[in-house]
């Protein structure tokens, strides 16, 4: 093999360094610098029409060989489609590559290191993300003359994407333990730049360290000894300095940015400052009606019907933050917006119940597979009523119609040729006398080594595996070694359902929201090439298999599972088709994190797709990373990280928990939970931004004005704040349209803060104390100040329902005003009365914080109270309507427990105002005693016992 690379040259740096970490046997040789080339090689002549003498190559770094002979003029292009600062490897075949990171994987593989899903996303990350930064970054230093960080400043998001991920996975390489392609490459990128590592912020200790390994590895000390020799430097500057600066174009299909600028920092133009006057004038009329769907919901011709489903939660654990935030809030902030814009939507979860993880965890407990499902399917269902997640069903999939839709899928795919027959190496335990499915079985990884991977993928580096290819596999159940035995079992053919695949993306990455995580992840394994994988497993829980030779077998969880949307979509209504085959009229949106990404993007799609029956495929795939436990992960057997069954028990809201784990959702990239992170944001972001504007606003009526909303004045400066809070309004849509809802939230808060500047600019706590001018000019800036309260408690909603709820209490919002327009309008006109008005939030304090830090920090024992009680929901059936008054329900009605639970949070609020308002105690007993009755309804419904719901004497501190 021959690698021409041209001296100074930013590519050459990465290829020569993959060459010589894997030990490649190949030839270096020299291109000519750009112009040089085109005049004939080593024999050409400059314009000036002086001889030109090329200067002798660098000796190649150790390891590669030199080109025969001696020092010979640098050559031509191997290929006439490679530019001469491009890289080139000339094969033995005679075939080029000219794709920098295509040279150093090639070198990687030919070493026989494969590539793994993570290597290929770096790889992909770097090409699309890094270099054209790093390019932009190498220019500015080069051809500018800057130095440090104002070269790097551009760099910034991009260092702290691999700073993050380098400490969330807490490895030493970006993709495991061990250097692999994807270091080399980034290294390679970054190098160039940040060679004074000045640029580097000290905040960066993880990417601080990488980098220092890898430069000071023998390898890339060779090769950045070589390439960036100063002759060569000064060569790739006179080239730079020919060309136009760099353009940073974002893509905006891949990196789902919204396209609107910030609207905090852009200039108002007096046609916007208009137009927001215009809209405010014509009040809560130019709002559109609220859309109130019939039960069950079912899409409406003509309306934009929106499918939502979260990732299938296993039902064998506890979710924990991270799992709450990665699929079930996120896809509920989403619905509840989606509601709010009036689009007919349906919102379905369940728990996915069949497969190894629910045997394994059965048998750890000592009970059934149906007892544990039973068991895991109410605390999932109890937790999240309490996060007040908003599923119109949510339900499981161990059900008849779960049968009946999977073997129909199978049963077509059989009949179109989708299905192979293959024998399969298995691992069998002698002692158990039985197959072992993939998660009875751990062992080394035979990619990292890891030596407690799963029969079914590497924890540490993620890598997909079979059982077989495990290094010392045991039985996790007696600990023995398995043998490998021959069985057979049946296969979903992906290479051929390819050509249907391909297609259906690319329409769908081209009309719908994908993240880019999602996108990556789906290139890498169509770029590897599709495989045929197995759908039965030797297990007992699960679906059967309807084909004679087979009928001792179930279906593999990941063929089942998915189709656990379209079951619990039929136990919800009968008629389920309506969603799921109508793919002209329903959107599906389906929400995960970022390690389910495969299953709904390659193989659900291919199942459906080979099926052949009009399903409803997924329009837009809203994949979250991951979020870690303050520095490491969430335990429950460690006791580390706070899990869903004990948020309650912290004493803090879960709308606060809602907030925060929205506030740091992962959406770019991993994010932590910090205690001291939280107690920050409520106290700076809620308490005082938030809560102290709404506040503010609310008293100001209710103190200077006697609760009734003043009139209104407007001046040029309240227009001016109208089109402002206009601006920040539509970029809250632009960002929530685009599932951006870490950065919708952003809005919300830039809002607020606007308020809380021009209530302290214009002081009317002063003003009203004045002259007539002044009492009028109060008058307008709490009028104002408290229709843009009115907004935010609208635009809160799907964050924190219950603090909505609050406010538009406090304030008699009329309901017809609870919906979402891209218009800010006067919805509290003059003379509309408010309420009482009280504080949303408290402060958190240091000591209780410290307190719950400690707590959560390992060891604590498992909350007891959850086993005793949370009662068995009985298995799912089609809902039962909402009761009429007094009428017995069976515990477990999804319906009718969410509609006690919004019932009880009402009539909560309305005893705290009461009690604010120091009301008559005979009217106050007589409230709160209709608010036990609900409580006692409500735990009813959910299974529970009422005696539970005693109130008890305040805990001390």
């Amino acid at each position: 093999m021959r690698l021409q690379v041209a001296a100074g040259g930013p590519a050459a740096l990465k290829v020569v360094a993959a060459a010589q970490c894997a030990a490649a046997p190949v030839r270096l040789c020299w291109s000519a610098p750009a112009g040089e080339a085109a005049a004939g090689g080593g024999g050409g002549t400059r314009g000036t029409g002086r001889p030109r003498r090329n200067p002798p190559p660098p000796p190649p770094p150790h390891g590669l060989s030199a080109p025969d002979g001696p020092a010979r003029p640098a050559e031509q292009p191997l290929s006439p489609l490679c530019s001469p600062w491009v890289p080139a490897l000339q094969l033995d075949s005679g075939a080029v590559l000219f794709s920098p990171n295509a040279i150093c994987q090639y070198f990687f593989l030919a070493s026989g290191q494969e590539p793994t899903d993570l290597t290929n996303q770096w790889l992909e990350w770097e090409a699309t993300e890094l270099q054209p930064v790093v390019a932009a970054a190498l220019y500015a230093q080069l051809v500018h003359g800057k130095k440090g960080l104002e070269a790097a400043g551009a760099l910034g998001k991009l260092l702290a994407y691999i700073e993050q991920s380098l400490s969330g996975r807490g490895t030493a390489y970006l993709a495991g333990d061990t250097k692999s392609v994807a270091d080399v490459v980034v290294w390679g990128a970054l190098f160039p730049v940040l060679q004074d590592e000045a640029s580097l912020s000290n905040e960066l200790q993880a990417l601080r360290t990488w980098f220092q390994s890898m430069t000071l590895s023998e390898a890339c000390r060779k090769a950045a000894d070589s390439v960036l020799m100063p002759k060569g430097l000064l060569e790739f500057k006179s080239y730079l300095q020919k060309q136009p600066p760099p353009c940073l174009a974002m893509e905006r299909a891949t990196s789902n940015e919204p396209e609107e600028e910030e609207a905090s920092e852009r200039a108002l133009t007096e046609e916007e400052i208009t137009a927001a006057a215009d809209a405010w004038a014509r009040g809560a009329a130019a709002l559109p009606k609220p859309w109130h769907p019939q039960k069950p919901v079912l899409p409406v011709e003509g309306m934009r019907n929106v499918l939502i489903t979260s990732a299938l939660p296993y039902v064998n654990n506890v979710p924990h933050l991270g799992n709450i935030i990665g699929c079930v809030l996120s896809a509920d902030t989403f619905a509840r917006y989606c509601r709010l814009r009036n689009w007919n939507t349906l919102y379905v979860c369940g728990t996915d119940e069949y497969g190894t993880a629910t045997e394994t965890k059965a048998v750890e407990e000592g009970l059934t597979p149906r007892e544990i499902c039973d068991k895991y399917n109410a605390i999932h269902a109890d937790i999240y009523r309490w996060f007040d997640i908003s599923f119109d069903y949510f339900g499981r999939t161990t059900t008849p119609h779960q049968t009946a839709i999977a073997q129909d899928i199978f049963q077509r795919l059989l009949a179109r040729g989708f299905l192979l027959q293959d024998t399969v190496e298995q691992l069998q335990c002698e002692g158990c006398q039985r197959f072992l499915a993939d998660r009875f079985v751990e062992g080394v990884c035979p990619f990292c080594s890891y030596e407690e991977a799963r029969g079914d993928q590497c924890d540490k580096c993620g890598k997909l595996i079979n059982a077989v290819e495990l290094k010392k596999p045991q039985c996790k159940l007696c600990r023995g070694a398995p043998v490998v035995k021959p069985t057979q079992h049946l296969f979903l053919d992906l290479p051929k359902l390819e050509e249907q695949l391909e297609p259906w993306l690319e329409r769908s990455w081209t009309t719908g929201d994908w993240t880019a995580n999602a996108r990556y992840i789906t290139r890498s394994w169509i770029r590897d090439g599709l495989k045929p994988r197995c759908i039965t497993r030797d297990l007992k829980w699960g679906t059967p298999v309807p084909l004679d030779g087979f009928r001792d077998k179930v279906f593999y969880v990941w063929f089942d599972a998915p189709i656990g949307y379209l079951s619990i979509t039929a136990n919800y209504t009968d008629q389920w088709e309506r969603w799921w085959k109508n793919p002209q009229q329903v959107e599906l949106y389906n929400f995960m994190a970022k390690d389910n990404v495969p299953f709904h993007s390659v193989i659900f799609p291919c199942s459906l797709l080979g099926a052949d029956d009009n399903y409803t495929l997924v329009n837009h795939l809203i994949a979250t990373e991951y979020l870690n436990y303050e520095d490491g992960k969430f335990s429950k057997s460690r006791g580390v990280g706070v899990f869903g069954d004990m948020a309650k028990d912290t004493g803090i809201p879960a709308d606060i928990w809602r907030f925060y784990l929205l506030y740091l959702r992962p959406e770019g990239q991993d994010s932590a939970f910090s205690w001291s992170d939280l107690m920050l944001k409520n106290n700076s972001e809620l308490l005082n931004n938030l809560g102290n504007f709404i506040n503010r606003a609310g008293m100001f009526v209710c103190k200077f004005f006697g609760g009734i909303v003043p009139d209104m004045v407007l001046t040029a400066d309240d227009k001016r704040l109208l089109a402002r809070v206009t601006l920040e309004l539509r970029q809250y849509h632009q960002l929530l349209e685009k599932v951006r809802i870490r950065d919708a939230l952003r809005c919300i808060l830039s809002i607020s803060r606007h308020g809380n500047q021009y209530i302290q600019v214009n002081e009317p706590w002063k003003r009203i104390k004045g002259n007539e001018e002044d009492r009028q000019r109060a008058g307008t800036v709490t009028g104002v100040a408290v229709n843009m309260a009115s907004l935010l408690a609208v635009m809160l909603q799907p964050y924190m329902p219950s603090v909505s709820v609050a406010i538009q209490g406090q304030l008699c919002i009329p309901p017809e005003c609870f919906v979402l327009s891209p218009i800010f309008t006067c919805t509290l006109p003059p003379g509309h009365r408010v309420g009482a008005v009280s504080p949303l939030f408290q402060k958190l304090e240091n000591d209780q914080i410290e307190a719950l830090r400690k707590r959560f920090g390992g060891g604590q024992p498992e909350d007891p109270n959850v086993v005793r009680q949370a009662k068995p929901t009985p298995p799912a059936s089609d809902p039962v309507p909402a009761p009429a008054s007094g009428t017995v329900v069976a515990p477990g009605d999804p319906q009718l427990i969410q509609e006690l639970t919004e019932q009880v949070a009402k009539q909560g609020n309305h005893v705290r105002q009461l009690k604010a308002n120091k009301a008559e105690k005979a009217q106050v007993d007589s409230e709160v005693a209709k608010l036990l009755e609900l409580k006692k309804q409500l735990a009813l419904a959910e299974g529970k016992s009422p005696e539970v719901l005693v109130p008890k004497g305040k805990r001390k501190k």
